[in-house]
Order: C-alpha cells, then sequence, then structure tokens
C-alpha cells in the first residue's frame, strides 16, 4: 500500500488522523443509537425508522451543503459541523441519564446529526483533490478509505464493550470526547477557499450540479449503482437481531465489525488497482460481488458464516468505492467539486438509510434470513440491469495507468 501522501504531505496527514479519530468515535454511536432503540422498544421496525428519518436532512442538506464548498472556506464548514456533532453526541448522552430515556429524543438527534453531516460531508470530500496532487490521489484515496474500516473494525467492537459493560451514557461521552481531538488537528488544515467567485443562489447552483451529472452518464452510473446496491442489501438495522437468532448477543460487534474487516483487507491489498483502467467496470463487479455477500448472511445458520459474508461484502464495498472515487476526483472540475461532492454524498449516504428500512420491513414481514437473501440477491440483479442500460460507464476507462 502507497504511504507517500501521508508522509509528504502535511495537510492530508492532518486531515487524515482528524477523520480517522472521528470515524473511531461516531462507531460507537453508530452501534450505540440503533441497540438503545432496541432495548427500550425490542421492534424491527423502530430501529428501521432511524433510517427514514436521516434520510430526509440528508437529502436537503447535503446538496445545501455542496453549494457550501464552493462558496465558503471548507476548513471552517467541516469545523463547525464536527462541533455541531459533538453536541448532538452530548444530548443523547443527556437522554440517556433520564430514569426513562425517549426514543423520538434519540430520533429527533438522529435528524440534527443528519442534517450536520450533510452540510459536513461535500466540504470533506472536496479538500482531498485541493491537497493532493493528482498522481497521488490513487493511494490518499486507498488511504482514506483505510479511515472508515479502521475506524468502524475498532470503534464498533469498542462501541459493543462500552455499551455492554458502562451503559449508553459514557459510550455517548467518549464519542464527543474523539470530536474534540478532531477538531484540533483541523485547525492545523491551511485555508481552503474557492478556486472561483460564485455567483448563483444556492437553488440554481444545485440546478447547474444537476445538469452535468446528467450529461456525464459515467457519473450517473456510479450514483445509481452505489444506491441501489444499499438500498436492496445494506441489513445493518438487522445485526442486533441476527446476533439474537444466532444465540450470541456478544457478537454484536463482531458483526458490526466484519464488513470493516474486509474492507480494511481489500484497502490494504489495493496496490493492483492502480494497474485497472476499466474502472467503471470494476465498480459494477464489485457492487454484485456485496449482494452476494449479503445473501451469504441469510443462507448461513452459524456465527463464522455470517462473519465471512459480510467480510466479502465489505471488501466488495471497499474496491467499488476506491474505482468511485477516481472516477469523481480525476474527471470532475474543482469549481464543481463542492456540489458534485454533495450529490455523491446523497448517493452513498442515503441507499444505506433506505436499506435500514428496507431491511426492517422485509424481516418484519418475511422473516430475518430472507430479508438478508431477497436483499443479496435484489442487488446483484439490479446493478447488472443498470450496467446494461448504461454503456458510458461499462466502457469507461481512466487517462492514466
Amino acid at each position: 500500500m502507497d504511504m507517500s501522501p501521508l508522509r509528504e504531505l502535511p495537510a492530508f496527514r492532518q486531515l487524515w488522523f482528524s477523520s480517522l479519530i472521528t470515524r473511531f468515535g461516531s462507531m460507537i454511536t453508530y452501534v450505540a443509537a440503533p441497540y438503545q432503540i432496541k432495548e427500550l422498544t425490542g421492534s424491527y421496525v423502530a430501529v428501521g425508522v432511524l433510517g427514514v428519518l436521516e434520510t430526509i436532512p440528508l437529502i436537503i442538506f447535503g446538496l445545501y451543503g455542496g453549494t457550501l464548498a464552493d462558496r465558503v472556506d471548507r476548513k471552517h464548514v467541516v469545523l463547525a459541523t464536527e462541533f455541531a456533532l459533538m453536541s448532538c453526541v452530548l444530548l443523547l448522552a443527556i437522554n440517556s441519564r433520564l430514569e426513562d430515556p425517549r426514543v423520538w429524543v434519540i430520533y429527533l438527534v438522529a435528524m440534527l446529526a443528519a442534517s450536520a453531516d450533510g452540510i459536513q460531508g461535500p466540504s470533506l470530500n472536496a479538500i482531498v483533490p485541493r491537497i493532493v496532487p493528482s498522481e497521488k490521489l490513487a493511494a490518499a484515496s486507498a488511504l482514506n478509505s483505510l479511515t472508515h474500516s479502521v475506524g468502524f473494525i475498532f470503534g464498533t467492537m469498542l462501541g459493543g464493550v462500552l455499551v455492554a459493560s458502562v451503559g449508553f451514557t459514557y459510550s455517548y461521552i467518549f464519542d464527543a470526547l474523539t470530536f474534540g481531538v478532531s477538531m484540533l488537528l483541523l485547525l492545523k488544515l491551511p485555508r481552503i477557499a474557492p478556486t472561483r467567485q460564485v455567483h448563483e443562489s444556492p437553488l440554481p447552483a444545485i440546478v447547474e450540479s444537476v445538469r452535468y451529472a446528467w450529461s456525464r452518464k459515467d457519473l450517473l452510473g456510479t450514483y445509481l449503482i452505489d444506491t441501489a446496491a444499499m438500498v436492496f442489501a445494506y441489513p445493518v438495522a438487522l445485526f442486533p437481531f441476527l446476533a439474537d437468532q444466532l444465540d450470541s448477543p456478544q457478537s454484536l460487534g463482531l458483526l458490526y465489525a466484519a464488513g470493516a474487516v474486509g474492507a480494511a483487507f481489500a484497502t490494504l491489498t489495493s496496490g493492483w488497482t492502480a494497474r485497472i483502467r476499466r474502472h467503471g467496470m470494476a465498480v459494477v463487479y464489485a457492487a454484485m460481488i456485496w449482494g452476494i455477500g449479503i445473501a451469504i448472511v441469510g443462507l448461513s445458520n452459524s456465527l463464522p458464516l455470517a462473519l465471512l459474508g459480510l467480510a466479502i461484502a465489505g471488501a466488495a464495498d471497499m474496491v467499488s468505492g476506491l474505482f468511485r472515487s477516481l472516477i469523481w476526483n480525476m474527471s470532475i472540475p474543482d469549481d464543481l467539486r463542492g456540489r458534485m461532492a454533495g450529490i455523491e454524498m446523497l448517493s452513498y449516504s442515503i441507499g444505506p438509510q433506505l436499506g435500514q428500512v428496507r431491511s426492517s420491513f422485509s424481516a418484519q414481514l418475511f422473516g430475518l434470513n430472507r430479508a438478508f437473501i431477497s436483499g443479496g440477491l435484489l442487488c446483484t440483479a439490479t446493478v447488472g440491469a443498470c450496467a446494461a442500460a448504461l454503456p458510458t460507464l461499462r466502457n469507461y476507462r481512466s487517462e492514466k495507468l
């Protein structure tokens, strides 16, 4: 794995460590919040509703966040939203201290956090092409992916341990502390001001980015495939129930971490990706394998096989993400980068939220195993159909090796 961006680029190094620490802490809340709802309600649907409530703010504020990223200093946007996210987690800690914690408070805070995420995501993603030269983007993308997988692995595992040992309140407080450390690192970043002044009001600016995305059917294909894969085969809301079905409630952290283990393996062995030119087909094949991995989970009746299916899915998702990032970062002009990052964020954020809803209702109606199997197969079939309908994506090739 090429580590040169961390060695040679101080700004990227600060951003990378900040992202790693934030990701690590956020995964604790990622485990704690749905688990707390399960404990309070015992309902598949109540956990899945969390995804519904996060979707609308992501749509609205993700698009608005994209316009902000092209108008103001991206560093300032990221810092302000880190503070907002830390405040949200502290609200969860306060709620958990109540004698009778309120589910509606968890829902409300989730919506506020999704709003902050929506605003932050485009600026955070659009910083990378400004501080990393084009010849280092592939390595930087792999390193950024590593923060997601490593943070997910250890964050979710620690989240499971903390919830079981010290409870929800201290789990949330731990997450809040990581946001504080992250902000200290972000303060060291240089200014990331817009490359040109954007005079349009937000709505025309958003319309311009949507038109650009529509004119690039290769980009459009990456958005559609990622969204379809997540909507049909993102069953994370079912993990607490899967752990119970496997008679292994202590394995909840392992279920959350298994996909990230596969993703980390794919990232650490990602050197081969630099030799691939057909980035479009790499996205397609990886998304189809993700669906197959999720279906394997539904076919399993043991923890090891379930973990294997999730690890396969995680590795495939990481490969898909690496090639999507290369297509995006190497071909989109900087003056559109923030707004396009807003659209990109919608494709990889809304899909999982809707996927949690689909999997929850599917499990309620047809059973837990069928929810995994049907989702995985629908994912694979839908991705294949999208690829067949979009020859521009299938034929997309990188100009550089």
